[in-house]
């Protein structure tokens, strides 16, 4: 039997692709198999499907959280699960890692504590005139300079020294006419009416006068009626002493009245000015002792008390002028001469100077060279002087130690500032980012003004590597800040007596709150808190804190004096939102002491016809104060106001 070509090609590929499509079912058993390992591929998961991702992240913007898998809304990549490291439930700012990790990263961690910081501020400047002890002699009337005694400047005059000699028909006449009113007087006869003696006399006072308001004194006048006759060269005496830095007259010049002829100034005090930068300024004060050199006497130090700091900043510099009040009856030190300045500053946890020297010392506001240890008299301008406290410096630092931490704590940028924190009681090495308000620096050290308790321990040592694994990580860290993160509160250093008064007017606050919920008005707490408001003493607020009260405290009082003298229930619930308002930022800047504890800040989105107001309230369960029994529970506390700062 002849075969046909395409019988004998068919024939042998039955079996062929039985064969191969057995062995594809084994691989493929045998990869499941080993895939799964081997007998009992569900043994043994555990780890890896307890974990599943609470959230999704880009890994080139990780300020993106969201709740599901997909794509970046910003670069479209994929976004990862934030749940590698396994400590996403320690926080979005938490971060907890082995001990070997600890010693490969070689973190290092010192404590938050409270020291007594000082500083040096190196300025330069130069020396000025005293600009208070210089004089313009000027000619009180017009004339021809005849003789010039002092000829040239930086001449050394005294008080009363010959200066010119001045010729004056207007001087001449004014002569004449004293000396004709002296013998009109002599020509009186004994029997000469009384009026005609007195009004003989005036005309003599008169002509003396005259000449004494031209600048002739009254020794030179004595001298003019001895002699009985005019002088037609009159000379012009030194109203003071010093050097003459200025000559703007010649021999045989004419001048007018009001002529400048010579400048003279008394070199026994100077002025130096100072360059200081802004970042210095918190360590300056009026009255603080500076001392300086000059080139002229290396070696030698020199004293000055700040008398003024310039209240506006130079734009080009960025410094501000400091003036030194310089004591120089040696007249060693030379208008103009270059000094280099340092100023050593202690500043207490509330921005005052410490200086121990002014302990129980007055001080003159004006001249802060001048002190004493009593109340006395000003020297120079006869001013009362006043306790060097009330010019912003203490005697002792012991109670005014400030809070502070190595500056290699820190990782700031722009104008935030975030510091590590290690958690104490955890079981293993775990770290804490935190926002934190600084002070100034001072050598090795940063003053914190809040965000941290003594005895914290931050790190020092590692913190970048501590921050990069956070961002790695999607986690909030120096580069990704939380945007609902609250920043914490500075400390004013509001005394404890100022709290407790602002507790108190909260306490008649709730009370006033309490009767609204009922439906009853409270005119007299209503008054009563006006009152208290009233009764908050502004002496006892730190500078800082005082500037917040002065520009919160209109709004207070201009609420609650509305809020007392509000006609019935219905117009003061009304005025309860405003006064709540002004009430809750300067309790959040100051906080407060009362024995009931914290109060709760409450909203009704539907109070004031569907405005919505807040107020405050100590209990949980709300109790609406603008409803009262027609809605009590419609609200809900949105913030708790916890006391002391």
């Amino acid at each position: 039997m002849i075969m046909k070509p395409t019988e004998k090609k068919k024939l042998p590929q039955l079996p062929n692709a039985i064969l191969l499509l057995g062995l594809l079912l084994l691989a493929f058993m045998a990869g499941r198999m080993t895939s799964s390992g081997g007998e009992h591929p569900h043994e043994d998961r555990g780890p890896a499907t307890a974990t599943a991702p609470t959230a999704w992240t880009c890994s080139m913007h990780p300020q993106v959280r969201l709740p599901e898998a997909g794509q970046c809304p910003i670069c479209l990549m994929n976004l990862i699960p934030t749940t590698s490291g396994g400590d996403e439930d320690l926080g979005p700012r938490t971060l907890a890692i082995s001990e070997n990790a600890l010693a490969l990263a070689e973190i290092m961690t010192a404590p938050v504590e409270r020291r007594s910081v000082a500083r040096k501020i190196n300025m330069v400047g130069k020396i000025a005139f005293d600009e208070t002890r210089v004089a313009s002699i000027t000619s009180w009337v017009a004339g021809r300079l005849d003789r010039l005694f002092v000829d040239y400047t930086g001449v050394t005059v005294r008080t009363n020294d010959h200066l010119v000699e001045i010729y004056s028909p207007v001087l001449y006449t004014a002569q004449q006419e004293l000396l004709q009113a002296i013998r009109a007087e002599e020509q009186l006869g004994p029997d000469a009416l009384e009026f005609l003696r007195e009004a003989s006399a005036r005309t003599v006072i008169s002509a003396q006068e005259k000449l004494r308001l031209y600048g002739i004194t009254p020794e030179q006048i004595e001298a003019i009626i001895e002699k009985g006759t005019p002088n037609e060269r009159v000379t012009i005496l030194a109203p003071m002493g010093g050097v003459v830095v200025h000559k703007e007259a010649v021999e045989g010049m004419y001048v007018k009245e009001g002529s400048h002829i010579y400048t003279i100034a008394d070199l026994s005090k100077v002025w130096v000015f100072l360059n200081a930068y802004e970042s210095d300024l918190a360590w300056l004060r009026y009255g603080q002792d500076v001392h300086f050199t000059v080139e002229a006497y290396p070696g030698e130090m020199f004293h000055g008390r700040v008398a003024f700091i310039d209240p506006v900043l130079d734009d080009r510099t960025r410094t501000i002028k400091v003036r030194l009040n310089v004591d120089n009856q040696e007249m060693r030190l030379k208008p103009d001469m270059f000094v280099s300045a340092t100023a050593d500053a202690v500043l207490t946890s509330h921005g005052k100077v410490v200086d121990k020297d002014l302990e129980g010392i007055w001080m003159c506001p004006m001249h802060p060279e001048i002190t004493a240890p009593e109340l006395l008299p000003c020297d120079e301008c006869g001013m009362d002087l006043v306790p060097a406290e009330d010019l912003g410096f203490v005697a002792e630092s012991s109670t005014g130690e400030s809070l502070v931490i190595p500056h290699t704590a820190p990782l700031i940028t722009g104008k935030r500032a975030v510091v590590y924190v290690r958690l104490p009681d955890a079981a293993k090495p775990t770290f804490e980012g935190r926002e934190v308000i600084l002070g100034p620096r001072t050598g090795d050290w940063y003053i914190v003004r809040s965000g941290l308790l003594e005895g914290e321990q931050v790190v020092v040592q590692g913190n970048f590597k501590l921050d990069s694994e956070l961002q790695i990580r999607a986690k909030f860290s120096m580069m990704n800040p939380d945007p609902n993160a609250e920043p914490p509160r500075i400390d004013l250093g509001v005394p404890g007596e100022y709290l407790q008064r602002l507790g108190a007017s909260i306490d008649v606050y709730l009370r006033v709150q309490t009767a609204f919920a009922a439906d009853q008005d409270n005119q007299p707490d209503a008054a009563a808190l006006l009152s208290s408001l009233e009764q908050l003493d502004e002496g006892l607020l730190p500078e800082e804190a005082h500037k917040i009260w002065k520009e919160r405290s209109l709004a207070l009082m201009t609420a609650a004096k509305e809020f007392a003298e509000a006609p019935d229930l219905e117009s003061r619930r009304v005025l309860l939102e405003p006064l709540t308002q002004a009430l809750v930022p300067i309790l959040e800047a100051f906080g407060y002491q009362r024995e009931g504890g914290a109060v709760g800040i409450f909203h009704c989105p539907m109070a004031l016809n569907d405005v919505g107001a807040d107020w405050l309230q100590q209990e949980a369960s709300t109790a609406n104060p603008y409803y009262g029994s027609g809605m009590l529970r419609c609200g809900s506390r949105t913030e708790i106001l916890e006391p002391g700062n």
